[in-house]
């Protein structure tokens, strides 16, 4: 029998036998339950993944499963009729160019010529990336039983489901039919952007910003309208002045370690954001590239704002590549009410579906030990190289840290000694340069002296307020190379007499 039926069979039999339980009363084991009904124990972690789907089960790691305490007043119903405005009205402007400059991406995807350090990649290293257990994922999804067949439109049922609840938590607002698996996070943002906005539309994104993005936007046409970042994430209160102003109805943001800031928006912004979004009757993309890539020594991560989201407002955008392996392009687009559709339609106009066998590799993966060892791994040397990197910097090039993005103190981010912000998650550290330098020199200078770093102009939609580098410490074979990189930077600056320390 094959374990998707299995487990749905499994579930309905575990369905009918919770009546016995009390609310908070312990459910048996997983071993006891693939002894009683003879099933396997992927058949069984299916089934309870089903109830915890549904709000009738809730797992606690390491204690077991127990029946959900009953729920509270039910929530208002969720009111998305605003959408049929926002999806339909489209102020005339002029028609923009749709040219690409795809240069920002590029110089992360870029190889460096062998023996430059990469302070630049947008990837893990590859003795960070998981691939014995992809391989073995792989494997096992080849040989699982329809893996193969015609693929479902929208996606693996399971791993929607797994995605729903990974974005909104456990009875949160999202179902799995409020998901569709994306080939990776860029064609998520791809279909979302064409989705939302016509051509010619404006756009309200953060600066700076995901250079993808922008070229993605472009490429469709919009007209992106730059919203300054500081170390608490967007300024919002120049958020509702940019929806006023441009009348755009849709702002893109990274809410946790944005790109290539670093900030986390603070807890009053995350309401505000909601708030002046659904006043301009506007959606928000959140694109949530970092949430597997936290650190050690971070705090306790705010919810999605899709978690908070009840009216549809929020966009969802998720990948598993980042925190894994470039090849493994699986994502997902959350969204509720009429968007979903035009979602839909525009995924399949594009690219059809993400291969089956490649769904239930990455269903395989999240789904096995290996998953909470490796996200285990990575938060502990994502850790050591930030650390390493930071130290480094503020060791041999003191006068550019001292340069740091603002203030802030809303998550735990550290901005001392000196300027530099370092937050607890993502991959990168972002600089700014003393006044007059210039970028493109210096990472030409850089990259002369065998280290490999980003310019920071194309991570703005329009004129930066100054020049910049994002140094990223991902892709880095440990700490050693990274302060071997920094070293070779302070070389560059000196080569063009730009004051480092």
């Amino acid at each position: 029998m094959q374990e998707r039926s299995s487990g749905a069979e499994l579930a309905a039999t575990l369905r009918m036998e919770l009546k016995r339980y009390s609310p908070g009363e312990k459910l048996p084991s997983s071993r006891a339950l693939v002894e009683r009904h003879r099933v396997s124990p992927v058949t069984v972690s299916r089934a309870l993944a089903e109830l915890v789907a549904e709000g009738l089960v809730v797992t606690r790691p390491g204690a077991g499963a127990f029946r959900a305490e009953p729920r509270g007043e039910a929530p208002r119903p969720a009111d998305t009729s605003w959408q049929e405005i926002a999806l339909s009205a489209e102020p005339a402007g002029d028609q923009v160019p749709r040219s690409v400059d795809a240069s920002g991406v590029l110089a992360t995807l870029a190889t460096p010529a062998s023996g430059v350090v990469e302070l630049i990649g947008g990837y893990l290293h590859p003795d960070l990336q998981p691939e014995r257990a992809l391989g073995a994922a792989l494997a096992r999804a080849g040989r699982r039983p329809g893996a193969w067949a015609r693929p479902t439109v929208g996606g693996v049922a399971e791993l929607r489901a797994w995605f729903a609840r990974e974005i909104a938590g456990p009875g949160g607002p999202l179902a799995a039919s409020d998901v569709l698996i994306t080939g990776g996070g860029q064609s998520a943002l791809t279909a979302a952007l064409r989705a939302l906005a016509a051509p010619g539309a404006p756009v309200l994104v953060e600066s700076p910003t995901y250079p993808g993005m922008l070229a993605v936007a472009r490429a469709s046409g919009l007209r992106p309208v730059p919203v300054p970042v500081d170390a608490d994430g967007v300024r919002t209160d120049l958020l509702a002045d940019a929806f006023r102003a441009s009348g755009a109805r849709l702002f893109v943001c990274q809410p946790l370690f944005q790109n290539p800031t670093g900030a986390v928006l603070a807890a009053e912004r995350r309401r505000e954001v909601l708030r002046v979004a659904r006043a301009a009757g506007a959606f928000v993309i959140e694109d949530d590239f970092a949430r597997l890539l936290v650190h050690d020594d971070a705090p306790a991560l705010p919810p999605t704002l899709a978690a908070d989201d009840r009216d549809g407002t929020v966009v969802h955008v998720r990948s598993l590549t980042k925190a894994t392996s470039p090849h493994l392009r699986v994502g997902a687009l959350a969204a509720r009410g009429p968007v979903l559709d035009r979602l839909r339609a525009i995924q399949v106009v594009d690219s059809f579906f993400v291969p089956g066998p490649l769904q239930e590799a990455a269903l395989e993966l999240v789904g096995s030990p290996a998953w909470g060892r490796h996200l285990r791994l990575i938060a502990a040397e994502l850790t050591v190289r930030r650390k390493a990197l930071a130290a480094a910097l503020r060791e041999q090039l003191p006068a550019l840290v001292e340069r740091g993005m603002g203030h802030g103190a809303a998550y735990g981010h550290d901005l001392a000694p000196g300027g530099l912000y370092v937050p607890p998650g993502g991959y990168h550290l972002w600089l700014r340069l003393p006044d007059g330098t210039d970028e493109g020199a210096l990472t030409g200078a850089a990259l002369r002296a065998g280290v490999a770093v980003a310019a920071g102009r194309p991570y703005f939609a329009a004129e930066p307020p100054a020049a910049h580098l994002r140094l990223s410490f991902a892709a880095a074979s440990g700490a050693g190379e990274l302060v071997e990189g920094v070293r070779r930077l302070r070389t560059a600056c000196e080569e063009l007499g730009v004051p480092a320390g």
